[in-house]
């Protein structure tokens, strides 16, 4: 198996940790860098030691694109899954995590050297990722991951032992293994005032509420035919029936377009995703489905109708068009519900850590000084804190850059910059993080343009408590 220098580089360092006397380090890597293929070599290389392999998974087009990698380089592999027989004479088993903790009195006699754990930051003690690091507690673990966060908040500490960085989604841009993007900014703010938060992320039922609307759809198809007209695109909707509401939008704008969904048999769901694939079909619609492991390189969009508070999935949506193919020269991201301003730029600079950030939706550290301001008149940049006016143009910096304003009088989608996007994001968090009173609250709701300023404010003031008392 030939590596690209930086997987060698990331296999190496998994090497060098091993070495040291951990078990349980997590390689990250970003979408599209090639984790199958690395830990598809270290397996390979455990079993050339005479050792076995576990590798789990939790979804079918996972356990699928293990295997075809597997395949490809004339490895002997047995699969777990539910509509699968057991083999268990080959050293390598790939096992959907689902049916594997259902089947632990029938592993006997088989006992695996190293566990390899995709999509890793779902694994916690008591899930079932966790229960089978618990049944063979003997076994090194590797873990893989593009986004190593829980949505929860927690950390990952307490299943892994070492973070194991590999290059970041600027630097693979830059040496030409991903797609630079394009981002297009929201024109308005949606409401989710109303919308209540569940697992560290907004509550599905009442999410689609606020997103299922016609003026939505029409939006999405308005702004997909100008900006990006014609190019393989993937909607991302907050549940089936918005997603079956946004594919009839596009066909009714004359656009190909289906939709899938995780309750469709195999078969349906492999024949839409190479349907886009193949230039079938312009748009396709999807609901929690090809968020995670879908490797559709000409793919081109990112069509974003579901808020989310969580880093990692935002990120895991925008990967799935990072990839490059032939004739494709960028990514486009149409975020149509402010994800961007929540959580920066696709390729900004993010520190990883295995400790957990302690704030619904996850999240990496960012630290150091605020971002600089761009000077609306002059272009320069001013740093922080910002003076009445630029000190280069004599431009007032009262009512530039503010969040409310970019999102609420924009009438169409408009290109933005990294320091635009990342000022959207700062200035979203400390505009709300500023306010020390409810009437202050209720003012930041007001300028967003929300139509239930006060229950939005009271709902940020009772996360804030529960958050404070514990």
């Amino acid at each position: 198996m030939l590596l690209r220098p930086y997987q060698q580089d990331s296999v190496d360092k998994l090497r060098q940790s091993f070495a040291s006397g951990k078990k349980s380090p997590l390689l990250f890597l970003p979408t599209g860098g090639g984790k199958t293929h690395i830990f598809t070599f270290v397996a390979k290389n455990a079993i050339s030691k005479g050792g076995r392999v576990l590798i789990i998974v939790h979804r079918n087009e996972l356990l699928m694109q293990a295997c075809e990698k597997l395949r490809s380089i004339g490895l002997d592999y047995g699969v777990i899954s539910a509509n699968a027989s057991m083999n268990l004479d080959r050293p390598v088993q790939v096992a959907s995590v689902q049916t594997i903790v259902r089947r632990f009195d029938r592993m006997t006699g088989w006992t695996p050297t190293m566990i390899i754990v995709d999509e890793a930051h779902h694994v916690q003690d008591d899930n079932g990722w966790g229960k089978v690091l618990a049944q063979w507690t003997m076994a090194k673990v590797l873990g893989v991951t593009a986004t190593p966060i829980r949505s929860d908040g927690g950390g990952l500490d307490g299943v892994f032992d070492d973070l194991v960085l590999g290059p970041s989604v600027r630097e693979l841009t830059s040496m030409g293994f991903l797609s630079p993007t394009e981002i297009y900014a929201p024109p308005c703010v949606v409401d989710l005032s109303t919308v209540r938060r569940r697992m560290g992320d907004y509550a599905n039922n009442d999410l689609e509420k606020a997103m299922d609307k016609p003026t939505i759809h029409g939006d999405a198809v308005k702004h997909y035919a100008r900006i990006c007209h014609g190019v393989p695109a993937i909607a991302f909707c907050v549940s089936v029936d918005h997603a079956n509401h946004v594919a009839k939008a596009f066909q009714d704008g004359g656009f190909r377009s289906s939709s899938i969904d995780g309750m469709m048999d195999m078969a349906t769901r492999k024949e839409a995703i190479a349907a886009l694939g193949q230039g079938r079909i312009d748009v396709l619609t999807s609901c929690d489905v090809v968020s995670e492991g879908t490797d559709i390189p000409v793919v081109g969009a990112a069509i974003l109708l579901r808020p989310t508070m969580s880093e990692g999935l935002y990120l895991q949506q925008v990967g799935r068009v990072l990839r490059p193919a032939t004739g494709k020269t960028k990514a486009v991201v149409l975020d149509h519900v402010g994800n961007v301003g929540r959580h920066g730029m696709p390729d900004a600079d993010r520190e990883w850590t295995l400790a957990g950030t302690g704030k619904e939706g996850g999240g990496s550290k960012r630290e150091g000084p605020p971002p600089p301001v761009t000077c609306d008149g002059c272009f320069r940049q001013v740093v922080r804190p910002l003076p009445p006016c630029c000190p280069y143009c004599g431009a007032t910096f009262e009512k530039q850059n503010r969040l409310d304003k970019m999102k609420i009088e924009a009438a169409e989608l408009e290109r933005i910059t990294a320091e635009q996007a990342e000022t959207m994001r700062v200035q979203h968090k400390r505009e709300q993080a500023g306010a020390k009173t409810m009437a202050e609250l209720v003012e930041v709701g007001r300028r967003r343009g929300m139509k239930n300023p006060h229950g939005w404010a009271a709902h940020v003031f009772n996360n804030s408590w529960r958050s404070w008392a514990k």
